[in-house]
This record gives structure tokens, C-alpha cells and sequence, in this order.
């Protein structure tokens, strides 16, 4: 075998095994989670003028569940269960606008 076929094999079994170790960072990352935080402070003379606080979480939705993060389950727009919380919610306002109106005391005129 000439050194430039060996080269080519090796190239090829190094992408390959480079291909594997990827995969298995992926999965370990989204099996065990990251966590990636940093805030932005921006000052004037001491004067806090802007503060941005950034945290970006990367873990499979298991994981994620795991750690109590479950927003996306009843936010109206990215589930469709949500928007029966959001149906139920108004039905539950108008009724209790209804019982508010029954209850409340009638409207006397001055004499």
C-alpha cells in the first residue's frame, strides 16, 4: 500500500470516527444538559443605564421536563392544548362577570 492510499484510509476512518464523536457529544449534551448564562451591563458615570441577562439551555425535552422547564406545553402558540386553557379561561371570566352583576347591589335613584 503507497502512502497516499494510506492517507486516503486514514482520512476516511478519521471523518468517520470524528462523525461518531460528534453524535456522542450531542448526545451527551442533550442527556445531560448546558447551561449557558451571561448578563450585559451598560453604565454611565456609575448610572445603570441597561442590564441584559441571557441564559440559553440546551437538553433534550426529557431533560428539560427533568428540571421542571416545561413553558412550551401552555404557550397558546406553540401548543394546540393551550388554547383550551385560554377558551376555558374566558369562559370562566364571562361567568364570573355574569355572578358579579347578579350580585351587585341595584343602582338607586336620587329623589
Amino acid at each position: 500500500m503507497s502512502s497516499l492510499d494510506y492517507r486516503r484510509h486514514g482520512g476516511a476512518a478519521a471523518q468517520q470516527r470524528s462523525g461518531d464523536s460528534l453524535a456522542d457529544i450531542l448526545e451527551r449534551v442533550l442527556d445531560k444538559g448546558i447551561v449557558i448564562a451571561g448578563d450585559i451591563q451598560i453604565n454611565l458615570l456609575d448610572i445603570e443605564l441597561l442590564t441584559i441577562k441571557l441564559r440559553l439551555i440546551i437538553a433534550s425535552i426529557d431533560k428539560a421536563k427533568e428540571m421542571g422547564i416545561d413553558w412550551w406545553e401552555s404557550d397558546p402558540a406553540l401548543s394546540s392544548a393551550a388554547g383550551g386553557v385560554s377558551a376555558e379561561n374566558r369562559r370562566l371570566r364571562e361567568r364570573l362577570d355574569r355572578l358579579e352583576h347578579r350580585l351587585s347591589p341595584p343602582e338607586r335613584e336620587d329623589v
